[in-house]
């Protein structure tokens, strides 16, 4: 497939808004011995798309210019590299691009073999799409930092989870639901509804004087805290927390990681842990087989064309989306 185009979105220089992206033509990918080339069904905009975009986390991402957003993709794989024994050309599959290299909205995307995974008939094109960033995130924040046993068997915790109604909140919700786990949920007022639907036992109205200060209606203190919400000081934290309770952070700023190293410092039992997403394929075909089996949904914000793209980005900065926002070719 050498020398043939393909439309795709791109964006120039960093700090723009939604006017920056471009849909353009440009070279199809190769796929590499590693890597397989995927025909673009469905892909989904996380909240680190609009930051990378923004320059808030370089000098890391983006690695280079023009950068092609976006990391979670569904679709079907058209070609495979020599050592790709995983997956085959016809299958159907979800998978996970990196943060530097993006490259999710276009018609094609080379991914890693090693972050693709099958997509059964079950689950469509827009679901797997919303799975790989937001999905992995809750999964590895409430398995490999919190400890939560998913099959139910671990003992009572309560659980705090702030910003309950976005991408990595929403899956949390649902995933701390398969635990021994009592859930308390934080969110804007008019998604109360819609996160009790989720599964959380308790949902608090983040705009409230108790929300604010992430007090539980029924006077729990919290075992774990999944923080998906904006930054939000220790102080607040502190006064709910039960004596050896850990947050986790999912959007760790400066001061969230200098407040984890004073706690360690001091062998404070309370702590507060940045969480660095590290995607497993293993995870999320774990995700996969549970909307295939219905016990975990993605709940789809809106769907825009990749044609038309300043809408779907302009609501990727809006902090007012109900889980994922999917983009199609």
């Amino acid at each position: 497939m050498a020398g043939k185009l393909m439309h795709a979105v791109h964006y120039t220089s960093c700090g723009g808004g939604p006017s920056d992206l471009k849909y353009v033509e440009v070279p199809l990918p190769t796929p590499k011995k590693d890597e397989v080339l995927i025909k673009v069904e469905a892909a989904s905009l996380s909240p680190i798309d609009w930051k990378i975009q923004q320059g808030v986390l370089k000098p890391m991402f983006p690695r280079e210019l023009p950068q092609i957003p976006g990391t979670d993709v569904a679709g079907e794989v058209v070609q495979v590299g020599s050592g790709v024994k995983n997956v085959k050309a016809g299958d159907k599959v979800v998978a996970m691009l990196s943060f530097a290299n993006g490259g999710g909205l276009a018609e094609f995307v080379v991914a890693k073999a090693n972050l693709t995974v099958p997509r059964p008939p079950e689950v469509s094109a827009a679901e797997g799409a919303g799975l790989p960033a937001a999905g992995l995130m809750a999964h590895q924040a409430l398995t490999d930092s919190a400890g939560i046993k998913l099959d139910g068997s671990g003992k009572p915790t309560n659980i705090l989870i702030t910003g309950a109604s976005d991408g990595v909140g929403h899956y949390a919700v649902q995933l701390a639901k398969l635990g021994n786990t009592h859930i308390t949920a934080t969110c804007a007022p008019e998604h109360i509804d819609f996160v009790k639907t989720l599964g959380a036992d308790e949902v608090v109205d983040e705009t409230t004087p108790d929300g604010q200060a992430l007090k539980s209606p029924s006077g729990k203190k919290y075992d774990i805290v999944i923080h998906c919400a904006a930054p939000t000081s220790w102080s607040t934290f502190e006064p709910n927390l039960a004596s050896n309770a850990k947050i986790f952070d999912v959007n760790p700023t400066p001061s969230a990681i200098k407040t984890y190293a004073l706690k360690k410092l001091t062998f404070n039992k309370k702590q507060l842990i940045p969480v660095l997403l590290s995607g497993k394929a293993e995870n999320l075909d774990f995700l996969v087989k549970l909307v295939k089996e219905g016990k975990l949904k993605t709940v789809i914000d809106s769907t825009y064309s990749m044609s038309k793209p300043e809408d779907a980005w302009a609501k990727n900065a809006d902090n007012k989306v109900i889980g994922k926002i999917i983009v199609e070719p």
